[in-house]
């Protein structure tokens, strides 16, 4: 990522989430001011971060959000996180526009929940030497997808990355920069993300690192009755189990807890 190189080989790496929304489904409008982000920022460094994603837009059905809106969200946080921080910045947006302004302003992974609509998200990635993630989603980001089907939902996600993995090859991404995400609530019912958190070392086995968000997500709160403000230890849970699994990053809103799951599971790993 960037000018860093990681080795995933038992550690996985921690991603906090900065969500600069009025509307997001974890804490809304939270961080929206950008002193607050800011101070959020410095406390998941300070938890342990490795890497930190910004977010201008929520990937479920909302207000609409221009282009120019989001880039003004995100691109300033971009700017004074590289600044403030000696750590990777990852930008989760879904057009290339928007990436390219981030990738000027030092971050170095483009998180895209769309699996690369843009035509040119992979052609300003490859350019500015940029990390990106591939993300399966049955239709689009904010788009609602209330009934979503599959005959096998490992099988469907594990192709669509494959062929969204060749994509970015294609397009002159280096295979050490291409990291797959299955998607978990993007176009799945909870019983589909649970089948998915399952065979997180199916997915893993593609020889890509593999990302995974689990945190506060919906299918937590349908598995276990619970209120999105309520789901913390279902989500470390996940978060270990997934780790236990193969995924080798982590985006997580708990950075302290899943740095301490990440730091035992590394030991147990390296030890075995």
């Amino acid at each position: 990522m960037g000018a860093r190189t990681y080795d995933v080989t038992t550690r996985a790496l921690v991603m906090g989430i900065l969500n600069r929304t009025h509307d997001s489904f974890y804490a809304p409008a939270a961080t929206f001011d950008l002193d607050a982000l800011l101070t959020r920022a410095d406390r998941l460094v300070g938890d342990g971060a490795d890497l930190l994603d910004v977010g201008g837009v929520k990937a479920g059905p909302g207000d609409e959000v221009s282009e120019a809106e989001e880039l003004e969200r995100v691109v300033p946080v971009v700017t004074e996180l590289r600044r403030r921080f000696d750590v990777t910045i990852s930008v989760d947006t879904w057009r290339a526009s928007v990436a390219a302004a981030c990738y000027h302003e030092g971050a170095s992974m483009g998180n895209d929940i769309s699996g690369f609509a843009d035509p040119e998200y992979l052609p300003v990635a490859a350019k500015a030497g940029a990390t990106v993630v591939a993300t399966h989603i049955r239709l689009r980001p904010r788009v609602a997808d209330p009934s979503p089907h599959y005959d096998d939902v490992t099988t469907t996600v594990r192709d669509f990355l494959v062929e969204r993995r060749r994509w970015a090859l294609e397009a002159g991404i280096e295979p050490n920069r291409i990291v797959l995400d299955a998607g978990l609530d993007l176009g799945k019912t909870a019983a589909h993300s649970l089948q998915l958190l399952r065979d997180s070392a199916t997915l893993a086995q593609l020889g890509s690192p593999l990302l995974l968000s689990a945190s506060n997500k919906t299918f937590l709160g349908v598995l276990f009755d619970l209120p999105v403000g309520e789901r913390a230890n279902p989500s470390v849970a996940a978060t270990a189990l997934g780790i236990a699994a193969g995924c080798r990053v982590v985006r997580v809103h708990d950075v302290a807890s899943s740095v301490r799951a990440r730091d035992v599971l590394a030991r147990i790993l390296e030890d075995r």
